[in-house]
């Protein structure tokens, strides 16, 4: 069914965007025949818009991919560099919830670990949208932050990293089988705001599966069982995501990114001094607005690095 909704939605804004130029270049030939310039300049102005949504249209495109439309986790890890790092980690993290909100997806966090003087050592969030994974699967990767430290007293220039890791939510009608033998099950206090509860009660779970050394916890919920069974749910996930990344034979190339979080790995550099920019890394794409990337606006990065995928796909099936 939802397959059979997306299939429409799209029939129904193609048609839209047909109906809607053939209707503005009649009203063009009709203002030119009867010298109404009104009625020309109206309808030029209806054709530049129907452009932008079309711009809009083209990253749904690119997406089509055997999990690309489902809901997304998304984990955020802080580099080495403590509170620096940890405070880049939560910019990180505030920076996706903005571009989920702008895009009308609902964010849920799932855990959260906050460092011991500002900011997070690493957090899960739960991002919830038509094609939320496909459109934050290129996001995957190293993220370097260069700026003027708040937190050094000699306002120095600092360098820090933070890790972005975004694997599918899986559909019910998916299995993926997975033994209690094989996974070692933690409870624990949770950590930060919810009052005396979280503080006394060990409702948080952590779930390890030995065969692969996948860790996922949750914290979310005040009761232990719903925070298992959503644990659970993020595991199945995880292993169905590898296996995806086996299919594509990049496994390797992720795991690596994922446990050196520094220097050479990085995907894209945020430069806040002395300098404004914001560079990927693998597309070449800039932004002199870093403070509107870091509040979201991540689409032509994602746009890019979504038809570079695309391409390279191509390149490999010829």
């Amino acid at each position: 069914m939802r397959e059979r909704q997306n299939l429409e939605e799209s029939i129904a804004g193609i048609t839209h965007l047909t109906s809607t130029l053939d209707d503005s270049v009649e009203l063009i030939a009709l203002g030119e025949k009867e010298g109404d310039s009104f009625i020309i300049a109206d309808s030029e102005n209806t054709i530049r818009d129907l452009k932008d949504e079309i711009d809009r249209r083209q990253i749904k495109m690119l997406l089509s991919g055997e999990t690309d439309p489902n809901d997304t986790y998304l984990e955020v890890r802080a580099g080495a560099g403590g509170t620096e790092s940890q405070d880049w980690a939560s910019m990180l993290l505030r920076m996706y919830a903005r571009w989920a909100e702008n895009h009308d997806m609902k964010v849920e966090v799932m855990e959260m670990h906050a460092g011991e003087e500002a900011g997070i050592k690493s957090a899960t969030i739960f991002v919830k949208g038509h094609n939320a994974y496909g459109l934050l699967k290129t996001e995957s990767g190293i993220h370097r932050l260069v700026r003027i430290s708040p937190y050094d007293s000699n306002a120095r220039r600092h360098t820090s990293f933070g890790s972005v890791w975004v694997y599918p939510v899986i559909d019910d009608n998916i299995e993926v089988d997975v033994s209690e033998s094989d996974v070692r099950i933690d409870t624990y206090r949770a950590s930060g705001a919810g009052g005396q509860h979280v503080n006394t009660t060990d409702s948080a779970v952590r779930i390890t599966h030995i065969l692969t050394g996948i860790v996922v916890q949750c914290q979310a919920e005040r009761s232990q069982h719903k925070n298992r069974a959503a644990a659970w749910a993020m595991l199945r996930a995880r292993l169905y995501e590898k296996e995806l990344k086996k299919r594509e034979e990049a496994a390797n190339a992720e795991e690596a990114l994922k446990t050196d979080i520094g220097w050479g790995h990085q995907i894209r550099s945020y430069i806040l001094q002395p300098y404004q920019l914001v560079r990927d890394l693998r597309t070449g794409v800039e932004s002199t607005d870093p403070q509107g990337v870091l509040n979201g606006n991540l689409d032509p990065f994602i746009e890019a690095a979504l038809a570079q995928r695309i391409q390279e796909k191509g390149q490999q099936n010829r």
